[in-house]
């Protein structure tokens, strides 16, 4: 690109985002908002520093858009808060949460006030309303019903080096922290899955599933091998 080209590319960008402006759309720096051509943005909604908004992309009125974030391809309904985070070819309903550090792959689909939270990936996957992943999950090919509370550490287990499976979780299920579920296995309404638990069966509703091995403690071990320390 020339100099001249990327000038004429900059004088472009910079009239598309006054042209927001005056529709009503807030922006901490105009001069590191890198907005698509095709873009829609409701009224009220906040765009912060260094955000890249890509082609094809709606957004609701009253969202708040914090720095370092892209979204691509994608529907973002009203009242949505984002902070640096990645979405990419997918759907986020009203009031909903995402980020820090957050990524949305392709054919996700999260309902409306939900919480995608830190170091959460979700991959064509669905979130029903009011579901939420506070931190360090992967949601991989797997349908979830709504008030669903996922723990830290979560992961569905979607791939097993060939073919990849899709995993149900019903309505009001709590699934614990460091829990694997392997797909493709349902998780009944209300169910309980307890913290550490690798689930490769199906799970009934209300039921609590408990799939561990049972702690034993070996007293003076350590000091028997030289490795005690007082």
């Amino acid at each position: 690109m020339t100099l001249a080209e990327y000038r004429e590319k900059e004088a472009a960008r910079i009239s598309r985002v006054e042209k927001y402006l005056e529709t009503g759309v807030e922006f901490e720096d105009i001069n590191t908002a890198y907005i698509g051509e095709d873009v829609k943005i409701g009224k009220g909604t906040y765009i912060g520093p260094c955000v890249t908004i890509e082609a094809g992309t709606v957004i609701g009125e009253n969202c708040r858009i914090y720095q370092n974030s892209r979204i691509c391809g994608s529907v973002i309904g009203d009242g949505v808060e984002i902070e640096s985070s990645v979405i990419k070819e997918s759907a986020v309903g009203d009031g909903t949460m995402v980020g820090p550090f957050a990524y949305i792959r392709p054919g996700s689909r999260i309902g409306k006030g939900c919480k995608v939270g830190d170091f959460v990936e979700v991959k064509n996957s669905t979130l029903g309303d009011g579901t939420k992943s506070a931190h360090l999950t992967y949601i991989g090919d797997a349908d979830l019903g709504k008030n669903i509370n996922l723990g830290c550490g979560v992961v569905f287990v979607n791939y097993d080096g060939t073919n990849k499976y899709r995993s149900t979780v019903g309505d009001g299920a709590f699934i614990g922290c460091n829990a694997n579920i392997v797909s493709p296995v349902s998780i009944g309404d209300g169910a309980y899955i307890a913290a550490g638990s690798t689930v490769t069966k199906n799970v009934e509703e209300d039921a609590l599933c408990v799939a561990r091995t049972r702690q034993k403690n070996i007293q003076g071990w350590a000091k028997q091998r030289g490795l005690y320390r007082k």
